[in-house]
């Protein structure tokens, strides 16, 4: 509070001083006619930019000064020049510096200053002096003149002064010395406007109905319209962080070479959330404490029921190499309806399709969307998010495919950070669990599940025995957490978010 009183303190000085300077300006317009605003920031010991500001400051006011504008060129000291000037020229102080009598040893005389060798270079060259290398004791300096006149300082001192009588070579000479520079100075030619006045009244710049009502418009002065000025920006639609990242995941996608699934079921069956996917019916994911389940409509019916014999057959007794789960496989809980806890359950209609064919042909599927998880909230984890699917179907895929991909992948997205971890999913043999270091957090999180689908899940689809599927899960929240430092999920989605976090953020560069 108190900076902020003094910050008001300065602002109000600084306004004072503008208003004064611009009072002063308006009175010595009127007594000479016009002004030049350089001339007279010189004359008065005024800074040229404030005395500038002032005159912009009266221009805004309204017609009272007219403004021209002109460019001209003046030599200035540089500061080996403002040196020069003080205490003579390089070449002056090494002949002073020479013992009139005895000379001076040449190694004492490149001591004299910093410039010392170029002053003995001309002092030699103007014949003030001269080196004797056979002098007893090592080379000596000697003078050849009783005494000197320093030109070089004589040619700074009307340079300082504003004298424009100095030569044209002059001039040359001590720019190439770097003694002096030329600068352009931009000056105003001011002078009297229609509206001339010594004393700045405010203009008003809006009418209310309090000065219609009163009629007090009528001794108003109103400042003009200007026409060429930006208005206001309009309100517009921002991208979200999440649906940039999601944009780019996409993109990503689609350069190596994947189709997009459609995803626009949020409500899905058990049989195609879990049982297609040989999840067992007694597994704790398909509990209501893990996953949402509908009461209206609480069942589906339309089923491929040639597949989903199959399906039920691996499950009670096993086939294709494996025994199964050697329980009884209820159709009711299948039949089930929930909110889909992965977009994996695309991924097995979508791979159902692929078997059916008569002609197996490979394939690479991805989906990017929603799924719902009956989760406990926390820094990281939402009950609802989106999951980002890739699938890749041919022939003798093996887990270092995988591995492959995935580091591709998330290469792409400028996350070249990863670990795998080997996990159990009911669908896929081996599994991995996928870590990026998140920097916010300085740790290892999570960001996916990957794997090879089983046989179990495959061939009841009727694709071929050597055939295999490769497939991730990752979270679109958590690398978008990393990529925007974001280490709360709730500041990215929900209730809490800062909206001008989603106004201001920075776009996503992908890093090739």
């Amino acid at each position: 509070r108190k900076f902020r009183y003094i910050q008001k303190t300065i602002d109000c000085g600084l306004l004072l001083m503008m208003a004064n300077l611009a009072e002063e300006i308006l009175k010595a317009i009127e007594a000479e006619g016009s002004l030049d605003t350089y001339k007279y920031a010189i004359s008065t010991g005024k800074d040229h930019q404030s005395v500038v500001g002032a005159i912009k400051s009266i221009q805004s006011v309204g017609d009272i000064i007219e403004c021209k504008q002109h460019s001209f060129d003046i030599w200035s000291l540089t500061e080996e020049g403002t040196e020069v000037l003080e205490h003579g020229s390089h070449e002056a102080v090494v002949f002073a510096g020479v013992d009139a009598k005895l000379g001076t040893l040449q190694a004492d005389v490149m001591k004299l200053s910093a410039s010392a060798k170029v002053g003995f270079s001309k002092a030699m060259s103007n014949g003030w002096i001269r080196l004797d290398k056979t002098a007893d004791g090592g080379a000596r300096v000697f003078r050849k003149v009783d005494s000197i006149y320093d030109k070089v300082q004589e040619k700074l001192s009307a340079v300082a002064n504003g004298n424009s009588d100095i030569s044209l070579e002059d001039l040359k000479e001590c720019k190439k010395r770097k003694l002096i520079i030329n600068t352009t100075i931009k000056s105003f030619i001011v002078s009297k406007g229609a509206g001339f006045t010594t004393s700045i009244t405010k203009q008003v710049t809006d009418l209310t109905p309090e000065m219609i009502a009163s009629g007090a418009w009528k001794q108003q002065t109103f400042k003009a319209y200007n026409f060429d000025a930006m208005g206001i920006p309009p309100v517009r639609g921002h991208l979200h962080p999440l649906m940039k990242v999601r944009a780019q995941y996409r993109q990503i996608f689609l350069e190596m070479g994947f189709v997009e699934m459609p995803t626009n079921n949020y409500i899905e069956s058990s049989f195609w959330n879990f049982d297609a996917l040989f999840q067992p019916q007694q597994h704790p994911a398909r509990d209501a404490h893990d996953t949402f389940f509908l009461k209206d409509p609480e069942r589906s019916h339309d089923f491929p029921m040639e597949y989903l014999e199959k399906v039920k057959m691996v499950h009670q007794h096993g086939g294709f190499g494996s025994e199964g789960y050697k329980y009884e496989w209820k159709l009711e809980e299948a039949q089930k309806n929930l909110l889909r806890t992965h977009t994996t359950a695309v991924s097995a209609r979508m791979l159902y399709k692929l078997g059916q064919k008569e002609k197996f042909t490979p394939a690479k599927y991805f989906s990017i969307d929603r799924v719902f998880r009956n989760e406990t909230l926390d820094a990281t984890h939402l009950a609802e998010f989106h999951q980002i699917e890739g699938v890749v179907a041919d022939y003798d895929l093996t887990l270092g495919h995988l591995i492959g991909i995935l580091h591709a992948f998330f290469k792409k997205l400028g996350i070249e950070k990863l670990r795998f971890k080997p996990a159990y999913n009911p669908y896929t043999e081996p599994s991995m669990e996928v870590f990026s270091y998140h920097e916010g957090l300085k740790k290892w999180v999570e960001v996916g599940n990957s794997g090879v689908f089983r046989p179990e899940m495959l061939l009841p689809m009727g694709l071929p025995e050597n055939v295999s599927v490769i497939a991730w899960g990752l979270s679109l929240e958590r690398p978008t957490m990393i990529m925007y430092g974001v280490d709360n999920i709730r500041e990215l989605v929900g209730h809490k978010v800062n909206l001008d976090m989603v106004y201001t953020n920075p776009i996503c560069r992908l890093e090739n």
